[in-house]
C-alpha cells in the first residue's frame, strides 16, 4: 500500500494519540469525519496499523528494572532456532526478541521489578531452556529516550 501526505500525518497523529475521534482528526487534516473514517479503516484492513493499545507506567506496576539480554546457542541449526523462538515466547518477562547478527544470535529485552526477581527469573525460566549456550545480561541505568512513535 502506497502512503500518500494525508496518511502519513493520519499515522503520526494515531501514534501520538489513538484516542483521538474521528472528529478531532478531521479537523487536525481538514478532511470530513468520513474521509478520516474511511482512511483509518483502510488503514486497519491493510495492516498499516496493527492494533491499538495502552501504554502501561512501569513504575506504577513495579517493572520499572529493565534488562537486555544477549543470548548465545550452542548451534545455528533449524531445531534450535524453533525450540528457542517457541519457549521464548512463553516468557510473560521478554516484551520483545530479536533474532541479530553479530556475536549473539538473540536480544531480549526483559522488564522485571528489580536484581532479585531477574535472577529468578534468569535461574529458573531462561537458563533452564534447551540448546542456550551463553547469555550476558545489560542492565539499565536511565532511559534517554524511548519512543515508540515510528518516523514517517
Amino acid at each position: 500500500m502506497k502512503l500518500d501526505k494525508i496518511d502519513k500525518k493520519l499515522l503520526e497523529l494515531l501514534q501520538v494519540d489513538s484516542k483521538q475521534t474521528t472528529k478531532q482528526l478531521s479537523l487536525q487534516l481538514g478532511l470530513s469525519v468520513t474521509a478520516v473514517y474511511e482512511r483509518v479503516k483502510k488503514l486497519e484492513k491493510e495492516k498499516v496499523i496493527k492494533q491499538y493499545v495502552a501504554l502501561v507506567n512501569k513504575n506504577k506496576i513495579e517493572k520499572s528494572f529493565l534488562v537486555f539480554c544477549h543470548i548465545r546457542l550452542e548451534k545455528h541449526t533449524k531445531e534450535y532456532i524453533a525450540v528457542f523462538e517457541r519457549e521464548i515466547n512463553k516468557l510473560e518477562e521478554v516484551t520483545e526478541c530479536f533474532h541479530v547478527s553479530g556475536d549473539y544470535d538473540y536480544i531480549l529485552k526483559i522488564y522485571v521489578k528489580d536484581m532479585d526477581e531477574y535472577r529468578e527469573f534468569m535461574v529458573n525460566k531462561l537458563t533452564v531452556l534447551k540448546h542456550i549456550g551463553s547469555t550476558h545480561s545489560i542492565f539499565t541505568i536511565g532511559e534517554v529516550k524511548n519512543s515508540i512513535a515510528i518516523a514517517l
